[in-house]
């Protein structure tokens, strides 16, 4: 069936939280920055939760730069595009990132979490709410750039989710706060936006990917994230995607305009997402598991996600790769 990811309180797991949990269209689990106090009590959340539910899907936003969920206790990673201009060249940008990858990575497996929401592959332009969370303001570096990271992040075992497709970097509003409307036509973003979804995908590097809540309006009326042509004639059929489709966060304002959460969350599904998020609104999150219908589809595409046992402890081992990997973040901090 498809799922709902949802969010919790604070930094231990409550008892009613722990029965939301139970059910079964709950297959997700977003933490941030409240559900975190220091690495022995997040290892411990994360523990309870397996005890709930073993097979659920740990996830956090940790990019690095301003989205970093957890920092005292975490290696400090720098934003993405601030690896290119700290770099000699292009060489040495790709080991950079690519280390970084690892690094990103190898922290987040070692308290058992399975997924960070990266790498961002918009492209950079005008939209502060992207800014230096992308690569580049050029789509090739940005390809080459998360095709690096992502191997650091494949070689300490986690999968890669990339986002926010076609491309949030070109439209000025930020989707958390305000309907955003990109009017540009569907040349003008697969020539640009979308090109560094279009070579990853082609070369098997993502396992999951998530939409913007961007309207581009010379191509259809509906966000990406809730558009059947994007997702389904674009994303499945053109670009041939056969991973798993994660909504944005329908609380965001930018998903306000499908209605309330049921209506969001089925715009979302019929579009065609495996998985919608809901964070930061317990009430809403809670409407979705009581008289809704939640469509099934092929669970083998959740398999994808789950970390490989052995990369991780291999990664985990390798003591000397992380503290080069660390060396490396505090020089491009520092640069």
């Amino acid at each position: 069936m498809s799922y709902l990811m949802l969010d919790i309180e604070g930094t231990s797991l409550q008892p009613e939280e722990a029965e939301i949990l139970r059910h079964e269209a709950v297959g997700g689990l977003i933490l941030f920055s409240r559900n975190y106090q220091d690495r022995q009590q997040l290892t411990a959340l994360v523990a309870a939760i397996r005890q709930v539910k073993p097979e659920l899907i740990i996830a956090v936003d940790h990019e690095g730069g301003r989205v970093q969920r957890f920092r005292e206790g975490f290696s400090e990673i720098p934003a993405m595009g601030d690896i290119l201009p700290a770099a000699k060249d292009m060489q040495q940008a790709q080991i950079w990132a690519r280390e970084l990858g690892f690094l990103m990575a190898t922290e987040l497996l070692a308290c058992d979490i399975d997924l960070s929401f990266a790498p961002v592959l918009d492209v950079n332009g005008v939209s502060e709410v992207i800014g230096t969370r992308s690569f580049s303001a050029n789509p090739a570096d940005v390809s080459q750039l998360a095709s690096a990271f992502i191997d650091g992040m494949e070689q300490a075992g986690m999968a890669a989710v990339g986002k926010h497709f076609p491309g949030h970097g070109s439209v000025v509003a930020d989707t958390h706060l305000a309907s955003a409307v990109d009017p540009r036509t569907f040349s003008e973003i697969t020539a640009h936006d979308m090109q560094p979804f279009k070579q990853l995908i082609a070369a098997g590097r993502l396992q999951g990917i998530m939409p913007a809540h961007v309207i581009y309006s010379a191509v259809d009326s509906q966000p990406a994230g809730f558009s059947r042509y994007w997702l389904q004639q674009v994303l499945r059929s053109e670009l041939a995607f056969n991973g798993v489709i994660f909504s944005d966060d329908l609380g965001m304002k930018g998903a306000a305009v499908a209605g309330d959460y049921r209506a969001r969350a089925r715009a979302a599904l019929d579009a065609g997402c495996n998985v919608v998020l809901v964070c930061n609104d317990a009430v809403g999150a809670r409407s979705l598991l009581t008289d809704f219908i939640w469509p099934t589809t092929d669970n083998h595409l959740f398999t994808s996600l789950k970390p490989e046992p052995l990369k991780v402890m291999q990664a985990l081992e390798n003591e000397p790769r992380w503290q080069r990997a660390v060396t490396i973040a505090n020089e491009i901090r520092n640069a």
